[in-house]
C-alpha cells in the first residue's frame, strides 16, 4: 500500500528479459513495477526513493469512454528514460528521492486506474536495482503541493552540477536541487520540538568546565 497519499496497491518488481529468466547467465537490465488504483485518480505527482535504477519511464492506464457510451482501458507513454542517475557507473543520484510532477508528462494523467513504471540500468556495476518508498498524490491534495517531502539521503554540490556549458543554469537540474531542498525544509518542520535545548546544560545544571569567564 501506498503510505500517505492514493490508496494503491504496488506490485514487486518483474524481470523483463528476452529468454529464460532461470537458466540465462545474463542479468535482466530491466524492471516493470505495476500500481493499481480502487478508482480512476488524476495524477498530479509520483514520489519515490531511487535505489541504483539509472532511468525510468512511465506509462499510466487511463479509463476512456466511447462514442457507445462503453469504457475501454488504454496505455500511453507519458515520460520515457527519465534520468536519475547522471552516469549510471557512479554513485551520483543512486539513493536520492525523486518527483515526477503532471507538467513533466506528455500526456495528462487523468482518469488514471494504473502506473507501470519501467526501470532501466544499463551498468553491470550494480547487480541488483529498483525503486521504493512509491508514493502517488492526486491533483489538488495538500501533500502534492509540498512536492518532496521525505527524508533526502544526500543533497549534492549546487556548484558542481548546475551550471551549463553555456554558463546558464541547467533547468532540470536546478529544479532537482529545488525539489531535494524542499524535502529537506519538510523534513526540519516535521522533526521541530517544542523543548528547550541548550548548548551545554544538562537537566537543567552546567558542567563548570565548560563554562568560560570573563
Amino acid at each position: 500500500m501506498c503510505d500517505s497519499g492514493v490508496v494503491c496497491t504496488v506490485k514487486p518488481p518483474v524481470a523483463l528479459q528476452i529468454g529464460d529468466v532461470k537458466t540465462d547467465v545474463a542479468r535482466p537490465g530491466v524492471f516493470a513495477i505495476d500500481i493499481s488504483f480502487l478508482q480512476t485518480i488524476c495524477i498530479n505527482e509520483i514520489l519515490f526513493k531511487n535505489y541504483y535504477t539509472a532511468y525510468v519511464t512511465v506509462r499510466i492506464q487511463k479509463r476512456q469512454v466511447q462514442e457507445s457510451g462503453q469504457s475501454q482501458l488504454k496505455w500511453y507513454t507519458c515520460l520515457r528514460d527519465h534520468c536519475l542517475m547522471s552516469d549510471p557507473h557512479t554513485e551520483e543520484g543512486s539513493q536520492d528521492y525523486f518527483s515526477i510532477f503532471r507538467h513533466q508528462m506528455s500526456c495528462k494523467p487523468d482518469d488514471v486506474v494504473g502506473v507501470r513504471l519501467i526501470l532501466r540500468q544499463p551498468s553491470p556495476v550494480w547487480i541488483n536495482f529498483t525503486i521504493e518508498d512509491i508514493k502517488i498524490y492526486q491533483l489538488g491534495s495538500e501533500n502534492s503541493q509540498l512536492g518532496v517531502h521525505s527524508v533526502i539521503s544526500h543533497l549534492p554540490t549546487m556548484e558542481k552540477s548546475v551550471q551549463s556549458e553555456e554558463g546558464l543554469p541547467d533547468s532540470e537540474k536546478v529544479s532537482s536541487h529545488v525539489q531535494q531542498m524542499w524535502a529537506l525544509t519538510a523534513m526540519m518542520q516535521a522533526n521541530q520540538t517544542t523543548a528547550r535545548i541548550g548548548r551545554f546544560d544538562i537537566d537543567g545544571c552546567y558542567d563548570v568546565n565548560l563554562l568560560s569567564y570573563t
